[in-house]
């Protein structure tokens, strides 16, 4: 990444700025002891075949991207109704469709990654069995990791294979052809289950005064 970048301020506090930038590489070192160790703990404690296993990464890649949609759709494009709303989506996501390039600022930084997976495994854990739940979460987490890096390939690298283009082209024309369709980034199913493959540019522009 080039440290000459000119990004975007988002807060007047220099310690909460310096946490908004992330480099690419946190989420793998974060998340990986905590997938291995959920991982292990729906294999040790709860003693799961084989094939258990490979169903929960399954149902666990395709409840990510069905997230990942929801996500993206109803949170990060959340309706602005006034300044504070206007505020969370320009910290959220906002801010990267004015600057979808920032490299520091393509991947989730820790602490809202940790509370928003933190709320997603207390309401999963109302409905996933407990036997099955550690495994789930930890295959979900993958997904994750997948779609960060997918993200961040999109917009940084040249995507060689079919898919890779594929989805590059995808999600470029989510910003800059379609703001309210094309909401998967490591999918497009649920786009085509919604039928919001394709839509009109945003037209609100962003609250971008730093407060904080």
């Amino acid at each position: 990444m080039s440290k000459k970048y000119n990004s975007i301020r988002l807060f007047k506090n220099p310690i909460l700025e310096a946490m908004s930038h992330v480099h690419p590489i946190i989420p793998l070192v974060m998340w990986t002891p905590i997938i291995s160790y959920l991982l292990y703990r729906g294999h040790a404690l709860y003693g799961m075949n084989t094939n258990e296993f490979v169903a929960l990464f399954f149902i666990g890649m395709l409840v990510w991207t069905l997230m990942e949609y929801l996500l993206h759709r109803f949170m990060f494009h959340f309706p602005v109704i006034g300044p504070i709303s206007d505020r969370f989506v320009f910290l959220f996501h906002g801010l990267h469709h004015d600057d979808p390039n920032d490299p520091t600022r393509l991947v989730m930084p820790p602490v809202p990654a940790l509370l928003i997976s933190g709320l997603l495994y207390l309401m999963f854990s109302l409905i996933v069995p407990i036997k099955y739940l550690d495994a789930f979460m930890g295959f979900f987490m993958i997904g994750y990791l997948c779609y960060d890096y997918i993200h961040f390939a999109t917009h940084h690298f040249k995507m060689t294979s079919k898919v890779g283009r594929f989805l590059k082209k995808w999600h470029l024309q989510h910003h800059f052809r379609h703001e309210k369709a094309k909401y998967g980034v490591s999918s497009p199913l649920w786009d085509y289950v919604f039928r919001t493959v394709t839509g009109p540019k945003e037209e609100h522009k962003y609250y971008k005064d730093s407060n904080a």
